[in-house]
């Protein structure tokens, strides 16, 4: 899957936590996810935003970086619900990037089949 058609995956499917996403489509998109929100810090800072830039570009990708996020850790056959792991300061952090990192399960599981 190419940069442009994992982050066409993710916004298309803005807001869906069903079925499964590959490790293509989820680091693609947060690649390009990172890059632009420093871009957008830098333009922030340069015109004196007050960071108003970036709250809006992170309000308005919340919901598809969720939903990409859930959809990965259904790839490994996880529930959702393991993404409020995160809330554990330093080690939750560390044991979603794992789940992220780690290969889907191979061929159908309880979320669907595998996606590219």
């Amino acid at each position: 899957m190419s940069i442009g058609q994992s982050v066409a995956t993710v916004l298309k499917n803005y807001a869906v936590f069903r079925g499964r996403a590959s490790r293509p489509e989820f680091w693609w998109y947060y690649l390009v996810y990172v890059i632009v929100t420093v871009i957008i810090a830098l333009i922030d800072n340069a015109i004196g935003a007050g960071n108003i830039l970036i709250a809006i570009f992170s309000l308005a990708l919340f919901l598809p970086t969720l939903a990409v996020t859930i959809r990965r850790l259904h790839d490994s056959d996880k529930r959702g619900w393991w993404v409020l792991i995160q809330l554990i300061p330093i080690v939750g952090t560390i044991i979603i990037l794992i789940f992220m990192i780690s290969k889907g399960t191979p061929g159908d599981n309880r979320f669907g089949a595998p996606v590219g």
